[in-house]
């Protein structure tokens, strides 16, 4: 199979990489610095367990370059999504597979109704993983998983080839059959952990050491499964206990990529994130009151950084 990684940042980069190291036809498509750096000395990997390079022969800024693949790791921010879709087509055959590995529910049919040809499947990254310095991308510890299914559950030959190709290479990976429910898990986790951790500008051990802020990830993560029920979407009683075990496990020092993005002046994900939880909580009746303080809190940043950004560009 050749893929092409769309986005190569903390989390395309690790996982494409993981694939390229262990001798898949990977293709890389980044920006900026990070691409330049790779272009020169190819993207370096590095975690607690091991540390690789993968040559920059296949690392791009075009996607015409890579030619036709077989799958792509969609993996841009999901401010990006339609943008970067539409500059998949040259890449796509009737058969490619398109994985959204991108925080938010909603991706996979923005991307669908961007590209001719292709499939897109639901995907799930479990990974705390960022762009240390151009051209170098640091796993740190904790989960390292990927969850990917067809949307409409139906699991094809093709799906479980591309499951093997993960799993060879070392990748921890699950093909689901009930990627929704795996969309929607992901999406209560991350908008209770990672929007708390931007809104205080603490680390996730700082929070966790604390019973008002253990208290405040706990009620953020609630608002967002009471709109999941209200969305009819089955999900465990037990979810948001077995996301403080999840949390347990990483190290005290972790910050989320919703942080990092805001210390950095970064655009940021708030729109997919709390804004897409205050929009379907207003549209079920659904309370969100912690969200909307989350989402008013840092919109203003990712205004702010957008503007700047666009400022740099002209």
């Amino acid at each position: 199979m050749r893929f092409l990684i769309m986005g190569t940042g903390g989390v395309g980069g690790y996982f494409g990489g993981k694939l390229a190291n262990a001798g898949n036809d990977v293709w890389f498509i980044a920006r900026g610095k990070h691409l330049e750096a790779m272009k020169q000395r190819g993207l370096t990997i590095t975690s607690a367990k091991e540390t690789f390079t993968v040559p920059p022969k296949t690392i791009s800024g075009n996607v015409a370059d890579a030619g036709t693949v077989d799958v792509v790791l969609f993996c841009v921010k999901s401010y990006d999504t339609e943008t970067a879709a539409r500059q998949l087509i040259p890449a796509l055959q009737k058969d490619s597979i398109v994985i959204s590995l991108q925080n938010g529910i909603d991706n996979e049919e923005k991307i669908q109704r961007s590209i001719p040809l292709g499939r897109v499947y639901g995907g799930v990254a479990y990974i705390y993983s960022t762009v240390t310095a151009p051209g170098v991308i640091t796993r740190n510890e904790g989960p390292s998983k990927i969850v990917f299914g067809p949307l409409d559950g139906t699991l094809s030959d093709r799906a479980t080839e591309l499951h093997k190709t993960f799993k060879d290479a070392g990748v921890d990976a699950d093909l689901s059959a009930t990627i929704e429910q795996d969309l929607w898990k992901k999406f209560i986790f991350i908008n209770g952990a990672s929007g708390v951790t931007a809104l205080t500008r603490l680390t996730l051990g700082e929070l966790l050491a604390n019973p008002e802020t253990r208290a405040l990830i706990r009620s953020a993560m609630e608002e967002v499964l009471a709109v999941a029920r209200a969305k009819r979407i089955p999900l465990d009683v037990n979810l948001i206990d077995t996301f403080f075990e999840t949390l347990s496990k990483f190290k005290n020092d972790t910050r989320s990529s919703l942080y990092y993005d805001l210390a950095n002046g970064k655009p940021m994900e708030v729109e997919a994130l709390a804004g897409t939880v205050v929009k379907l909580g207003e549209r079920l009746s659904i309370p969100t009151p912690i969200q909307k303080t989350i989402y008013a809190s840092l919109l203003p940043y990712h205004r702010k950084h957008v503007q700047n950004l666009s400022g740099v560009n002209k």
